[in-house]
């Protein structure tokens, strides 16, 4: 595939998924607010944008300053998660734009596609057979990995690296999506480009730095395929 703006022919793409294939991001907003609630935990509805694509770090400040114990942490975390996962099945979870059609176009164009992941793997299950995407993709790499592997989560280029080694395709005909600064960060540091589509957080001048290119959504990207 050869795009507008890169040298290099693409053969393999690698995807994030929360908040760049599906509206995750917006959806774990939403059950952070309703488990504070019903907690009644004085937490300021815009704070949980700290949270979209964030580092362990940055999770772990959130939640010292708003939590005076781990178990009141931990009560509210699976709440949140048992949230997410009812409205996934009640067809909540919802492809971002024009992923459908991305997803169709690359798979005519013979790529090879994988999904390189932060978040649980059976949370990752779900949402890909939720949204019916799942056999689109060569393999996933989710959490589980970074456990078993001992690699870094992201920022750190980790996660990239074990993808590009598993699709087995030299990181210059690779291309990284993703919606946040810090899956941003983690495909630069792995050397890999990488298109930055945002979600629920504008670039930031470092994104722009860092990103290949930033595009709307994936529609504006397809626009792109020469």
């Amino acid at each position: 595939m050869q795009v507008q703006g890169i040298n290099d022919e693409i053969k393999g793409i690698l995807f994030d998924l929360d908040g760049l294939l599906v509206n995750s991001e917006k959806l774990y907003w939403d059950s952070n607010i309703q488990a504070a609630k019903e907690a009644k935990l004085d937490i300021p509805e815009d704070s949980y944008l700290k949270l979209t694509g964030a580092t362990v770090q940055e999770m772990q400040d959130f939640y010292h300053k708003y939590f005076k114990t781990t178990a009141e942490r931990d009560r509210f975390i699976k709440r949140t998660d048992e949230l997410v996962w009812q409205w996934t099945d009640e067809g909540k979870l919802k492809l971002q734009p024009g992923v459908q059609a991305a997803l169709d176009r690359f798979q005519a164009l013979g790529l090879k596609m994988a999904i390189a992941s932060s978040n649980y793997e059976d949370v990752l299950e779900h949402a890909l057979w939720a949204t019916g995407i799942r056999n689109y993709f060569d393999f996933h790499l989710s959490y589980l990995d970074v456990q078993k592997g001992n690699i870094k989560a992201k920022p750190a280029p980790d996660i990239y690296l074990a993808a590009a080694k598993r699709i087995n395709l030299p990181k210059e005909n690779l291309l990284v999506f993703e919606d946040s600064s810090t899956g941003v960060q983690a495909a630069k540091n792995a050397d890999i480009k990488v298109v930055m589509i945002p979600d629920l957080k504008a670039p930031s001048a470092k994104d722009r730095a860092n990103a290949t290119m930033i595009c709307k959504n994936f529609f504006e990207f397809l626009e792109k395929i020469r």
